[in-house]
């Protein structure tokens, strides 16, 4: 029993350490026969499976899909956003479905004016006027009635003044043509014109380090824009995406908690022209104050980066997102400056964004040291208070000899006064 719950331990602390993006290969322990003949065969299948799912991918893409959602009514209630968020394959089916279907229709529409007026037993005869001229079939009325939808009007076949049926279709099909047209081009452009790509040139470090920086543990990252076009008003924030469980019992999946980039001294606002490392101060307010470099592998957490800002070709909004898990968290590192001063300007060498060095940090968390520090403060304050204690015990006892040498001195001039008398 002994050797089965050591070996379990063993298993799932392995486990927990593993990369989460990688699969994850367990090492079974040097056991003896019984012990391994009395594991059960499917906990290295369990651990071997087991993995922190992440909830932002490294791409930015949010790694949530929304199910049973059945108010599905309230998509085309939106119709417009609805089909510029739909993939380029779909979106291009519905461009050229809706426009086949509307030519069609109104082609239907033409042929049957002109078969119920007669149009088609009169093909050919002067004396007779159609309602549209040179119309004589179906492939001809849909071919009329992509011109009127388009414009194009190549002369050949005309609406007459004769058919006041076929005058109020034309007004009906320009009027819905021109909405047609104005909904499809307007989605098209919408979503050409879409900031998504730009932020696919807005690049995050591979990995966060956390250091010392300025005498403080810090948790930092590498932002970088690869454009020469720069990004306007951009602006940063973190996130910290860890389970939790309050003191009511209640279980929180995915409780989001919000990691101080410079909110309040400014500093998550950015002059991004070169890449810039974002620092984050871990202190009694930050959500890693008590974690260490041994427990950093154990917690189960991801920090989601968002990088906001308006491209400044377009002044639309562009949104960059970045996730960092356990395993890319880095403790004593720190980034590989990748800015140089050249003749008359500056460089940035981007084959060193995402470059990191070793250095010397505590492996002890930030409460840890800052308690550490006090305990240093301690003696020193000790020392000061005893000598200041002692000063005031020497003060008290020589101000108790001076009192008796003068009770004395006072004692022996009685005496010789007394004397003197007698």
């Amino acid at each position: 029993f002994f050797s089965f719950s050591l070996a379990a331990n063993v298993l799932e602390e392995d486990s927990m350490e593993q990369d989460i993006e990688s699969p994850v290969t367990i090492h079974q322990p040097k056991l003896p026969k019984q012990a391994r003949e009395d594991l059960p065969k499917n906990i290295s299948k369990e651990c071997a499976k087991r993995r922190i799912q992440r909830y932002v991918r490294k791409d930015g893409k949010c790694n949530v899909h929304h199910g049973n959602v059945r108010e599905t009514y309230r998509y085309l209630t939106d119709i417009f956003t609805t089909l510029v968020d739909l993939k380029w394959r779909f979106n291009l089916l519905i461009f050229v479905m809706v426009y086949t279907v509307t030519w069609l229709f109104f082609g239907m529409i033409w042929w049957l004016i002109a078969y119920m007026r007669g149009d088609m037993d009169h093909i050919g005869d002067s004396t007779w006027t159609p309602c549209v001229s040179n119309l004589n079939g179906f492939v001809s009325a849909f071919l009329f009635s992509i011109e009127t939808e388009t414009t194009i009007g190549y002369g050949y076949r005309v609406i007459t003044d004769k058919c006041p049926e076929g005058i109020i279709l034309l007004l009906v099909q320009s009027v819905l043509g021109s909405i047609v047209n104005a909904f499809m081009v307007g989605c098209m452009f919408v979503k050409i014109s879409q900031p998504k790509k730009r932020a696919e040139t807005l690049v995050f470090s591979t990995n966060a380090v956390i250091s010392m920086r300025d005498g403080k543990l810090c948790l930092m990252f590498r932002v970088g824009d690869l454009r020469n076009s720069h990004i306007v008003e951009a602006s940063i924030r973190a996130k910290l995406i860890k389970s939790k469980q309050t003191k009511e019992g209640e279980f929180i999946p995915l409780n989001q908690t919000d990691i101080n980039v410079g909110y309040y001294t400014g500093d998550d606002r950015l002059f991004l022209v070169s890449p810039l490392i974002i620092s984050h101060e871990i202190n009694q307010q930050s959500p890693f104050w008590e974690i260490s470099k041994a427990q950093l592998p154990k917690e189960e957490l991801e920090i989601v980066v968002i990088l906001e800002g308006m491209v400044e070709a377009t002044g639309m909004t562009c949104q960059a997102r970045g996730s960092y898990i356990t395993s890319e968290i880095l403790w004593g590192y720190r980034f590989t400056p990748v800015l140089t001063l050249e003749d008359g300007f500056y460089e940035v060498d981007y084959n060193s964004f995402h470059e990191t060095y070793e250095t010397n940090t505590p492996v002890y968390s930030a409460k840890e040291l800052a308690e550490m520090a006090s305990r240093a403060e301690l003696p020193l304050t000790w020392s000061v208070s005893s000598k200041l204690d002692q000063h005031a015990e020497l003060e008290a006892e020589e101000e108790e000899k001076n009192q008796e040498d003068q009770n004395e001195r006072n004692g022996d001039v009685a005496n010789l006064e007394s004397e003197s008398k007698v």
